[in-house]
């Protein structure tokens, strides 16, 4: 009878045992959060508290059971382990789970895309935004050339760093962070092939990428890229000015121009190539890889000048004389008079 007991003892503390394991098992992973089916996008800002983690969390899901949420929290000591970031859920998901990865730190990237950047304050506006520095903490960063100095940049060329593509950063990166990402991808752009192309042309980093910005500007075809570098690039060993178009409507900052009159060629600026030899104090833009590597693999030729096709197809006469160019720029002006285009 004794044995017997017991074995009823012993069956009883396991059945009870099992219980537990149970209860717990369904308290840590049986009880889910829904999305809907809709990918929820959860922003835990930097210097976050446990507070406003749980305000933000309680913002995007309903928690059927907020005791056992907070007491899942505490056994995780989630509310000492609060890691900004951006996190998201794409499907339903447990206590824990979502517990897990907040307190984790493994935080969903965003992909950051830019182009067609002329001037500091579009990039600092199209960055913010898309991470957790806005704007003008990215513009603030950038007017200070303390912060780059040293890295061997002005307050006129570090546009050139930036080049455009699509980068995977986190969110929560901050302006200063973020400059330095894109110096270390800057570096890694520079690599040692094209360094020493760069040297074989006794240009500057700086220097490519001033010339890079101008034609992304000048040049609508691509294949022709590499004949106006070329003919930059002669004009440079020549002393003849770069005498650019569109270094004219980055000075005036009027980019509606699309006929340079005499009277835009006398606008006093540094950035004027047509009043002022050599490069200009910096890039017109963010300078693309395409026309980087145009500048790199520029075509060896002879010419020094080119104007634009009178037939608008987007590509250009080349002359190795003034008197050869004056006769296309001719054509190409009387073509703007017929089409009414005046300023």
């Amino acid at each position: 009878m004794k044995h017997k007991n017991l074995f009823y003892l012993f069956l009883f503390s396991g059945l009870v045992g099992i219980a537990c394991i149970a209860l717990i098992y369904r308290l840590l992973f049986g009880l889910n959060l829904k999305t809907g089916g809709d990918k929820v996008v959860l922003y835990i800002p930097e210097g976050s508290t446990y507070a406003q983690a749980l305000d933000t969390i309680k913002a995007h899901f309903e928690i059927p059971h907020p005791g056992i949420f907070a007491w899942v929290g505490g056994k995780k000591k989630y509310p000492s382990l609060v890691k900004p970031g951006r996190y998201v859920i794409d499907n339903d998901i447990s206590y824990t789970g979502l517990i897990n990865l907040l307190r984790s730190g493994k935080q969903t990237p965003v992909r950051v895309t830019f182009n067609n950047i002329r001037y500091l304050h579009e990039l600092a506006a199209r960055i913010g935004g898309q991470i957790e520095a806005d704007s003008a903490q990215i513009m603030d960063f950038l007017s200070d050339p303390g912060n780059f100095a040293g890295d061997g940049f002005t307050r006129e060329t570090i546009i050139s760093v930036f080049i455009p593509n699509t980068y995977e950063l986190f969110w929560n990166t901050d302006a200063g962070e973020f400059y330095s990402r894109m110096f270390k991808e800057y570096n890694r752009f520079w690599n040692e092939e094209r360094l020493k192309k760069a040297k074989t042309l006794n240009l500057t980093q700086t220097e490519v990428s001033i010339l890079a910005s101008i034609i992304d500007d000048e040049v609508v075809k691509a294949d022709e890229k590499p004949w106006i570098a070329g003919v930059y690039i002669n004009r440079l060993k020549r002393g003849i000015p770069l005498q650019a178009c569109p270094t004219i409507k980055f000075a005036m900052k009027d980019f509606t121009i699309t006929r340079v009159l005499n009277q835009h060629l006398k606008y006093e600026s540094p950035y004027n190539t047509y009043l002022h030899r050599g490069f200009p104090p910096g890039p017109i833009g963010c300078p693309t890889i395409e026309g980087i590597d145009a500048v790199l693999n520029a075509e060896k030729h002879d010419y020094l000048y080119f104007a634009a096709k009178a037939d608008f197809s987007g590509y250009h006469n080349f002359s190795r004389t003034l008197a050869e160019h004056n006769r296309y720029a001719d054509q190409y002006q009387k073509e703007l008079d017929r089409r009414r285009i005046y300023k």
